[in-house]
């Protein structure tokens, strides 16, 4: 059966609003949530696949995927753990497991957010415009120094000697939020309510991808460390 690749056009959503794809292997789910977020002001255009998916991203650019985890052929999580090798686009992941072993192998890949299956379709609504709004938050501006590592905040860039380290959208929004308070304690209550995606569990291992990333010996962090019974800090200079 060939893969299907359709976009849904029509009266409501101007050429300018967000344009999301959607990744479903059921037809039925996939055109009800193409449908429902067409009438919401959306652009949508759906793929059944992965592979179908990837074929039509490298002809269009999207603010969103909605991207379901149990999908023939390549998971949805094999195709987010792909997709994170050269492309920063939130990923919203839909699933008929809310396991927390398996959102944390999501987040791990760069997810930016979980939904559970069966869901009301007005909290679908919420996660698409809280992840959206993440990623188009006005930053604040200027730098921060780690070491050998440079934060550029209203870029979103971490550099190393010149060279651009690639960051998840997750990785780029807790940098910019330690960056607004450097020196201060942020609670992993915090830090889990900000991201609405997994709990401190799930905040904890973002913590511990972006320690790679900033850090020369993650296991003995001098910049992001952690602070007993109060969370994490983020020391620049």
């Amino acid at each position: 059966m060939p893969t299907q690749i359709k976009t849904h056009r029509g009266s409501g959503p101007d050429d300018n609003a967000p344009h999301i794809l959607v990744v479903d292997d059921d037809s039925r789910i996939r055109d009800l949530l193409a449908r429902y977020l067409h009438d919401h002001g959306f652009r949508v255009t759906t793929a059944d696949d992965a592979q179908s998916a990837r074929a039509t991203m490298r002809s269009l650019a999207f603010d969103l995927l909605i991207l379901d985890v149990m999908m023939p052929k390549e998971s949805g999580i094999e195709f987010a753990r792909t997709l994170r090798d050269d492309s920063q686009v939130p990923i919203l992941m839909l699933t008929a497991r809310a396991e927390p072993d398996q959102r944390i192998e999501g987040l791990e890949t760069g997810v930016d957010d979980y939904l559970a299956k069966p869901f009301d379709p007005r909290e679908l609504l919420l996660r698409v415009g809280n992840v959206l709004k993440r990623g188009n938050a006005a930053p604040a501006t200027g730098e921060i120094r780690m070491g050998d590592f440079i934060f550029h905040i209203s870029r979103g860039e971490l550099q190393r000697a010149g060279e651009t380290i690639r960051l998840t959208e997750r990785e780029r929004e807790l940098l910019r939020y330690f960056a607004q308070r450097p020196g201060t304690p942020v609670s992993r209550h915090e830090l889990a309510k900000d991201a609405d995606s997994g709990g401190e569990r799930a905040v904890d291992v973002q913590i511990n991808r972006l320690r790679r990333k900033i850090e020369n010996d993650p296991a003995n962090p001098v910049y992001l460390q952690t602070v007993r019974g109060k969370g994490y800090i983020l020391y620049s200079e």
